[in-house]
């Protein structure tokens, strides 16, 4: 197996590490004042980011998720906040330009929007009674049809980036449709009239990303806003898990990578009064940062190969199960190599406006961002054992 990256993939490396450099300047700011790193998305914009996925015959750059893993670990590495709401773009756009579903004149409309407009969307599916421990999500969100196009009636959470982004996907019930699992997905414009922000993103870790949630009373949209439709919406939403939240994976392992750049800086630099030596001579430092390398070029190499899977291979089982141990693996390395780093900082790490003390936080979100630890162990054992996912009971009884 040839593990070398190919020019293009380099490069791409290269610009985003430098990027990453200019974010990581005001990413304290945004992460105390829990503020939109609005930018860092500029920039983005201007470096041509927003049409990085979009394929070569749209007007686009053609990066795979690999090329993407690649480009979101280094921007990561700067602010993972920024990486984690801007993520969420390609998360939305790539599934329509990807599946045979769509028809080619709304993969090109969407293209426009993002290519010729430069058009920033986020993307808004969770609502308050989800949870990502069952997996499972009915959606409570309503569009209803009128007189040229919907109102669509909903409460919807974590949607990061919502007041910098052009435009919000949401995705609802059509109000007319007879199947439980329908399901109607719709761009909401920025003003677009009903549309309001609950401002209520006070967390623990990725502040900057701003995911408040998102209240749509009546709001209308024209029928043009529809981007896919379907009477059962759960193939769409599996063949397409790799960029729904597959992509995510690499922003935490940015965090990982950053945090152990940060703690062997430390450890290095860092010489304790009436020593000759600095703390990286100590046995038990020098132990846990080969642990920390370990973890983190482990995680690293599960992710590029399920990324790699995903471009070569396409939703097959192998790449599915790949994508799921991805997550699992990373999750934990991340929470393991933040918690080691900030010990190993000590109790001059622990202060606000230290670097180890953000990317703790933003690391500890890695577990709670679907999918979760154990329902990645689910699907990966389902997979290993080859058991058919319907012949396993429901984890809760059903009403």
């Amino acid at each position: 197996m040839d593990f070398r990256l190919t020019e293009e993939q380099t490069r791409l490396q290269q610009r985003c590490r430098a990027l990453a450099a200019d974010f990581a300047t005001r990413s304290a700011e945004h992460d105390r004042d829990a503020s939109h790193p609005t930018e860092n998305y500029e920039r983005l914009r201007r470096e041509g980011f927003y049409r990085l996925n979009i394929p070569t015959e749209l007007g686009g750059g053609g990066v795979g998720l690999l090329g993407h893993t690649l480009a979101f670990e280094a921007l990561a590495e700067g602010c993972p906040a920024t990486a984690l709401a801007f993520n969420m773009h390609a998360s939305v756009v790539m599934p329509l330009m990807e599946s045979a579903e769509v028809s080619l004149e709304t993969k090109r409309r969407v293209a426009d929007l993002v290519v010729r407009k430069e058009k920033l969307i986020a993307g808004n599916f969770s609502e308050p009674g989800t949870t990502s421990l069952i997996g499972a999500r009915p959606i409570t969100a309503r569009a209803r049809r009128v007189d040229g196009g919907y109102r669509i009636t909903a409460r919807k959470m974590f949607a990061s980036m919502l007041e910098a982004a052009d435009y919000c996907m949401v995705l609802a019930y059509p109000e007319r449709a007879t199947s439980p699992f329908a399901g109607i997905m719709l761009l909401v414009p920025r003003n677009a009239p009903g549309r309001e922000v609950d401002a209520n993103w006070d967390t623990l870790g990725m502040r900057a990303t701003r995911s408040d949630a998102l209240i749509l009373d009546q709001c209308l949209v024209p029928e043009s806003a529809v981007v896919f439709e379907s009477d059962d919406i759960r193939p769409f939403r599996h063949a397409h898990l790799n960029w729904f939240w597959g992509s995510y994976t690499a922003v935490y392992l940015g965090v990982a990578a950053a945090a152990y750049q940060e703690a062997v800086k430390v450890v290095k630099t860092r010489q304790p009064a009436g020593y000759a030596q600095p703390l990286a001579y100590l046995p038990d430092v020098r132990r846990h940062v080969a642990q920390m390398s370990a973890d983190l070029e482990a995680a690293r190499l599960v992710s590029y190969h399920a990324a790699w899977l995903s471009d070569t291979r396409g939703p097959t089982p192998e790449t599915t199960a790949a994508l799921y141990r991805a997550k699992y693996v990373v999750g934990e390395a991340v929470t393991r190599i933040t918690r080691t780093a900030l010990t190993l900082a000590g109790a001059h790490g622990i202060f606000k406006g230290s670097r180890l003390e953000q990317l703790f936080r933003d690391g500890a979100i890695a577990a709670v961002q679907p999918p979760q630890p154990d329902f990645c162990l689910l699907n990966m054992a389902t997979y290993e054992l080859g058991l058919d996912p319907d012949e396993i009971l429901p984890p809760l009884k059903l009403i």
